[in-house]
């Protein structure tokens, strides 16, 4: 009899222990950063699944869940918002990542990933017949994961205006979105998996029973927590100095420093830590601060250095660095509290009862510290409150997307939810504008990207501000959405 959707059966244990080989061939189906929570037993329609065995290979069609479905969706609305704030924060910077302290809508990609990566993480990870399998596929997920954010984040690839490629080992950019996501989702997942022994079945009666069950999962929030905040406002930063290029003319400048606790763009422990670790070199060399008032009078956007700027404005910065993806761990245990509410309550209102009521506390807690000036909610440093605020904020996203239940709406979000890497790399990144452009015609600028941004969205709107929107919601958002359902319909998913 086909399960009722919204109270589809979810305990642990209701099954056999799979063999080693149905395992192996499960795990390659629990998703990462961007392809998550398409777990085996829960395919969309129009997927299959194989039976492994000693006869030939079966196909299954069963009708996916609502909480895949939920899944799905709120991974493509992230991919989504990303190539929107990535393509279109140039034109409106409102949408672009905030210069500092605040958050704007682009602040929220990084924390929504993390926060799928945990939910997922529970739902792929509920049964470990053999822990060394699971622990194997998760190395070999997270190197996977940092050898793509390393050749697509590390300056290798130009996308998608530079048709060049190539980087200079001595410059190469170590740190990235992937390169996070694989942090987080490594130590996450290993807590998840070396714990399983003591994880219950069936939870005891009580409002905190859910956070004693995986009380672990919340020592290893605590732990990050604990190291961010430890060396955030005790390691002592001194002066530092970086050089700039000027017409191949070197330009030594230096920052002053030689204090504690600093939480400002100059001297704060997360640079510090960067520096120390990667080397100046390696680091992000165009950070936002930059559109900050002190650097440019264009402000918020982007433009040429005031006379009386401060030195550290031309500065490198890494906003995916090393302590703050410690700070980041918390946004995945938060993610796969969320998966285990999911797992253990079978009852709709029971589930969001707990989801809704802790993105509440969540919020509330990141404006009480950002409004006292406690803790500024800030992305680059990855703050306690942005930790917070963003994790409150996913919480409600997903618990709207499961209140909706309205998979018709949402189908090209799911598509692409379905497809995330695929739609990441090639439109988030621009490798597939960058092929595009390969084939020029006299003028390397002469491309058909560069002519339909030109002729038909600039020149027919006669802003080029509302052009640059209408071609990433239609030339890159849409476009992308369509050919993830084709994909979807043709059963063709990039997986890592």
């Amino acid at each position: 009899m086909e399960a009722d959707p919204r109270r589809v059966e979810e305990g642990l244990g209701h099954k056999p222990v799979p063999s080693k080989e149905e395992y192996e061939h499960e795990a390659k189906n629990a998703d990462d950063a961007d392809q998550i929570g398409h777990e085996k037993e829960e395919t969309s329609g129009a997927s299959h699944e194989k039976l492994v065995g000693g006869r030939d290979d079966q196909p299954i069609a069963k009708p996916k869940t609502k909480r895949v479905a939920t899944l799905d969706a709120f991974r493509g609305l992230t991919i989504v918002l990303m190539v929107l704030v990535d393509d279109a924060g140039g034109a409106y910077s409102r949408i672009d990542h905030s210069p500092w302290n605040g958050c704007t809508l682009a602040d929220f990609v990084m924390p929504f990933f993390l926060f799928i990566v945990g939910v997922a993480i529970a739902l792929a990870l509920k049964k470990i017949p053999k822990v060394k399998f699971a622990v194997r596929r998760i190395i070999l997920r997270t190197l996977k994961l940092l050898f793509w954010g390393i050749l697509l984040q590390g300056g290798y690839s130009h996308a998608p205006d530079d048709l060049s490629y190539g980087v200079d080992m001595k410059q190469i950019r170590w740190c990235g979105i992937l390169q996070r996501i694989a942090l987080v989702y490594m130590i996450v997942a290993l807590i998840e998996t070396f714990t399983t022994k003591l994880r219950p079945t069936v939870l005891t009666p009580g409002h905190l029973s859910i956070f004693t069950a995986y009380r672990w999962q919340w020592i290893g929030g605590f732990v990050a927590f604990l190291i961010y905040m430890v060396t955030t406002y005790t390691l002592y930063v001194p002066d530092w100095s970086f050089v700039v290029y000027h017409h191949d003319r070197p330009e030594k400048y230096t920052v002053k420093c030689g204090m504690r606790g600093h939480l400002g763009p100059a001297c704060n422990a997360v640079g510090y830590v960067d520096r120390q670790v990667w080397r100046i070199n390696h680091l992000y060399s165009d950070p936002v601060w930059t559109r900050l008032k002190a650097c440019t009078f264009s402000s918020p956007n982007s433009g040429p250095f005031r006379k009386d700027a401060p030195s550290w404005c031309r500065g490198p910065f890494e906003p995916e660095g090393l302590l703050s993806s410690i700070s980041a761990i918390l946004s995945g245990t938060i993610g796969i509290h969320y998966g285990h509410v999911l797992i253990h309550f079978k009852g709709h209102s029971e589930r969001l009862k707990q989801w809704v009521s802790m993105g509440l506390a969540l919020l509330i807690l990141a404006i009480i510290l950002h409004f006292t000036d406690a803790i500024p909610i800030n992305k680059q440093l990855y703050s306690f409150s942005y930790v917070c605020f963003t994790a409150g904020a996913a919480g409600i996203v997903f618990s709207g997307f499961y209140i909706l239940g309205l998979r018709t709406p949402f189908l090209f979000l799911e598509w692409i939810g379905m497809n995330a890497m695929l739609v990441f790399v090639m439109a988030a990144q621009g490798i597939f504008a960058a092929f595009i452009n390969g084939w020029y015609y006299k003028n390397p600028d002469n491309t058909l990207v560069n002519w339909i941004q030109e002729h038909v969205f600039n020149d027919v709107w006669k802003s080029e501000r509302v052009g640059t929107l209408l071609y990433v919601i239609f030339a890159e958002i849409t476009f992308w959405g369509v050919v993830a359902g084709i994909l979807h319909k043709l059963g063709i998913y990039w997986k890592l």
